[in-house]
């Protein structure tokens, strides 16, 4: 039996990253026990308009908080993967089994900026599995020479994490999740209705991942009320409710903002989990742990902060933490 791990996600594009750090300690302090944010060079429109850089972030977020911390990286063409796995040792070094990483095959919104061809999703994943096998040969002590879809020349740690740090494979699709299934030490995908989220977990278990965790990043908007909920959840969100397969290739903040022009509040509710009410909350999140979740992120995706970790903290997270997961 697993129990539950309940975190809170610090969204930089939507926050300063001074206030990020304010809002992971209330959440420590409302019982929250994890973070996650993403590595973005951009936000998802310009109402959002935040695009802090999380790996510095997370230094100072890490030593303000006991909280364990992941992030969404995609390693391979903004960054070259020897200096994500510098990174990541570091983080490991200074904050000992508190860190994890998520890897995915990036969208064109953040990759584009160096200017380097944006390839084909198989040619992404192909990238991706690549960075990871270098990211663990560093971690692990070894002098690394690569040359395939990018480059990597006589590259070798000197400070280590001491251990082998965790990388879960991030996955949106049923086919992704049966690939990471068989190199990654865990999952993380978004939220989705019941039958969905139970047939990427089973294609996760298909394809290699029996007895590894399942991380979910739940998108949600919380407020005093369900026409607020559902305003800031339109005002915020409503560029990020398409398939993976189109918001993954468009170019910009103002490409997602015209995407968004044509989407209804009512829109929302297919993409959001939007209510006031914490006992619709709870009764959604424990249907995620009945799918075979393991780790649950929360994102309010309105900008009330504040109110959510507070009551989340004291009507939402009490229920959670005393359900437990039976990996299967």
């Amino acid at each position: 039996m697993t129990k539950i791990n309940i975190g809170y996600h610090a969204s930089h594009e939507q926050f300063k990253p001074s206030q990020l750090v304010d809002y992971a300690v209330q959440a420590q302090k409302a019982g929250f026990t994890a973070a996650l944010s993403s590595d973005h060079f951009y936000p998802w429109g310009e109402t959002q308009g935040e695009s802090g850089f999380a790996w510095s972030w997370l230094g100072a977020a890490m030593q303000a908080t006991n909280l364990s911390f992941g992030i969404v990286n995609a390693p391979g063409q903004r960054y070259n993967p020897a200096i994500i796995a510098q990174a990541v040792a570091t983080l490991c070094e200074m904050f000992p089994q508190r860190f994890w990483i998520a890897t995915g095959s990036g969208q064109f919104l953040n990759e584009h900026i160096t200017g380097e061809k944006w390839p084909a999703k198989a040619v992404r994943n192909q990238r991706l599995k690549e960075s990871v096998d270098i990211m663990r040969a560093l971690w692990a002590g070894q002098t690394v020479t690569h040359k395939g879809l990018f480059e990597v020349y006589d590259a070798k740690l000197y400070t280590l994490p001491g251990y082998m740090p965790t990388v879960i494979g991030a996955a949106i699709t049923e086919k992704t999740a049966e690939w990471v299934g068989g190199w990654a030490d865990g999952m993380i995908t978004t939220s989705r209705p019941p039958a969905e989220l139970k047939r990427i977990v089973e294609a996760f278990r298909r394809g290699g991942g029996e007895g590894k965790p399942v991380y979910l990043k739940v998108q949600l908007s919380y407020d005093i009320s369900i026409e607020r909920a559902l305003e800031g959840a339109h005002q915020q969100w409503k560029n990020n409710v398409f398939p993976s397969a189109l918001l993954a290739d468009i170019r910009g903040p103002e490409g997602f903002d015209a995407a968004g022009a044509m989407v209804r509040p009512e829109d929302m509710y297919s993409a959001v989990r939007v209510s006031d009410s914490p006992d619709q909350h709870v009764e959604w999140l424990s249907r995620d742990i009945e799918a075979g979740v393991s780790h649950l992120y929360l994102h309010n995706v309105n900008l009330e902060q504040e109110r959510f970790i507070h009551v989340f903290g004291e009507k939402v997270l009490p229920h959670l933490n005393t359900m437990t997961n039976q990996i299967n």
